[in-house]
């Protein structure tokens, strides 16, 4: 079970040999990497899993590999444009995840030399479209960790500044605390060959620019998103996990974050939000042995609020009404009213 969707596994992927699963899309949600939190999203699940199908689909007719098999409607593995009702289930290609393992306070990732095929790179790819003030980049390249030409630019960006072309960065993803790394590093522990890489990066700015093109339609800015990526059984590279939502997305309307980013609004004025804060300064692994407060409930009418920003976002960028929902836009203005 992860934080906000379950995971369900029909046949486990083993050796050469892919497996097939299941995402069970919950209500749930997650802030400040807590975990679950108290309250759930009416039909968050739901739109997530709608707009991932949408985009994975969008992506398979394209000819681009992913590890996404159909959304599931009543008994019947389907379509999305087949569902007669909105599915909140997916079933998956299921490949291996190796975990590096941590030897002397370092991980070892030599595990991605020898093997080959069917597996999750351990690797999160990072698209951007812009760099909003606050962004690790502007961090990273103030400490001289990266130059501009990392990140295959050819000047010194400024905060807030809309990019002239989609830029690729790259984390781990499997280690304790994901960390940025830099190309050369990436291709060590994954294992990938040059002309992966490069591939990977083509894919992820192809993906990057049709997510762009779909929410643009509907003036909605898609400022930056993440993907993960894995080797099927003939060490093709595929799309996994979900792509293309609110939720992987930075998506924007009006200036107003289309994301769970109106949640963390809230939650950074409470005392419950001052605890996290220090406790990470304190242990920044352990620290939620240090916070005593539990997470405050939603007031209801953000909660109800919420809810229509995932249910009319996945309405308005599937061009298709799942939800009794009102416009984008006037959710947007009430919730700009609320949180002022």
């Amino acid at each position: 079970m992860g934080s906000v969707k379950d995971l369900v596994i029909i046949e486990n992927p083993q050796g050469e040999k892919p497996g097939v699963g299941k995402f069970i899309f919950s209500d749930r949600f997650s802030v400040f990497d807590w975990g679950s939190m108290p309250d759930t999203i009416p039909n968050k699940g739901k739109a997530i899993c709608i707009m991932g199908a949408f985009f994975f689909e969008k992506l398979e007719n394209e000819g681009i590999k992913t590890h996404y098999m159909g959304i599931v409607d009543g008994e019947k593995i389907t379509k999305l444009s087949d569902a007669k009702n909105p599915p909140d289930e997916m079933v998956i290609k299921l490949v291996r995840v190796l975990k590096p393992e941590l030897k002397n306070g370092k991980y070892d990732y030599s595990i991605y030399k020898k093997e080959k095929v069917n597996f999750l790179i351990p690797l999160e790819v990072i698209y951007r479209n812009s760099l909003p003030e606050g962004s690790s980049v502007f961090k990273r390249l103030k400490e001289g960790k990266i130059k501009p030409q990392d990140l295959g630019l050819d000047f010194y960006p400024q905060p807030g500044q809309k990019l002239p072309r989609t830029i690729v960065d790259i984390s781990t993803k499997l280690e304790s605390m994901d960390r940025y790394i830099l190309w050369d590093e990436a291709m060590e522990i994954s294992g990938l060959s040059e002309n992966e890489a490069d591939k990977i990066k083509e894919l992820t700015i192809f993906a990057a620019n049709m997510i762009t093109s779909q929410t643009e339609k509907k003036g909605i800015s898609n400022e930056d998103g993440k993907f993960e990526f894995a080797f099927d059984e003939k060490r093709n590279i595929m799309f996994v996990d979900v792509l293309g939502t609110p939720d992987e997305c930075r998506f924007i309307l009006d200036g107003f974050h289309i994301s769970k980013e109106v949640l963390r609004k809230f939650y950074r004025k409470t005392s419950w939000y001052e605890e996290i804060e220090e406790a990470k300064k304190k242990d920044p692994v352990m620290w939620r042995n240090f916070v005593k407060t539990p997470p405050p409930s939603l007031p209801e009418n953000l909660k109800n609020l919420v809810s229509q920003l995932y249910m009319s976002c996945c309405n308005e960028i599937t061009e298709r009404e799942w939800f009794k929902s009102p416009p984008l836009s006037d959710v947007v203005k009430s919730l700009k009213s609320l949180l002022g």
